[in-house]
């Protein structure tokens, strides 16, 4: 393991090259106050891997706090692109639930009017073998938990995260196995994705894969009570256009 840590890892992304070591993982793709073991950054790496993702783009980044298991963060940009690559998918429309005068309305977009109160926001996806769209409602109040970006944009936000939710029901093969920060904070206790990790790398790469309990979500980083200072960016790797 310690060749991987310094012998950087190489694969393509969207016809540009991505290399990876765990040194420089540890040094400039980790968030948070806590030590990340050399199985975890062996870990990211893989994932980074075979999900396709250019964490020098942001696509994927580390979070670690204290004792806790590592958080593989994905961007929920990267997330909703690999479902626009899906063979069948034909679009989606989304926009926000509002309480007005006493009834519950769907706006699409993010747009409401003074009076109205946000509740919640919806999603449909489209797919060219069904008949029906998969439509998805969440709640504000599950998903909106005080972060920074949730205060200046709730609209967008509950939107955005909307159509993650559904998108992640139309292509659970594609994307089952990535969870968006919204859904850490709605659960207790961190969960254990490694079978499902491991399920899916074998199926890509019929490769060996290290039993690592690693969380894998998606989206902004959850605001802890610690502090930590952000890491220095890394030049970009390749020149490939972002997301």
């Amino acid at each position: 393991m310690s060749g991987l840590m310094e012998r950087p890892m190489q694969f393509d992304v969207n016809g540009e090259t991505v290399k990876l070591s765990g040194t420089m993982v540890k040094d400039y793709l980790v968030r948070g106050n806590g030590d990340v073991s050399d199985q975890e950054l062996v870990m990211f790496m893989n994932l980074c891997k075979f999900q396709k993702l250019n964490p020098f783009l942001n696509e994927a980044y580390l979070i670690k706090f204290g004792s806790q298991p590592a958080q593989i963060i994905v961007s929920k940009e990267a997330f909703m692109k690999r479902a626009e690559n899906h063979p069948k998918y034909e679009g989606f429309e989304a926009g926000i639930i509002v309480d007005r005068n006493g009834e519950l309305v769907e706006v699409e977009g993010a747009v409401k009017l003074s009076n109205d109160k946000l509740i919640g926001g919806w999603a449909k996806i489209y797919r060219s073998d069904r008949k029906k769209p998969i439509t998805t409602r969440i709640s504000l109040d599950e998903f909106s938990k005080g972060q920074a970006t949730w205060k200046a944009m709730p609209l967008n936000m509950i939107r955005k995260s909307a159509i993650v939710n559904a998108q992640r029901e139309a292509f659970p093969d594609t994307l089952g196995a990535l969870y968006t920060e919204d859904d850490a904070l709605t659960q207790a206790e961190p969960k254990d994705v490694t079978q499902h990790v491991q399920d899916e790398i074998k199926q890509y790469a019929n490769k060996e894969v290290l039993d690592i309990p690693v969380y894998m979500v998606t989206g902004e980083i959850k605001q802890e009570e610690e502090s930590y200072e952000e890491p220095e960016k890394v030049p970009v790797q390749s020149s490939g256009p972002g997301f």
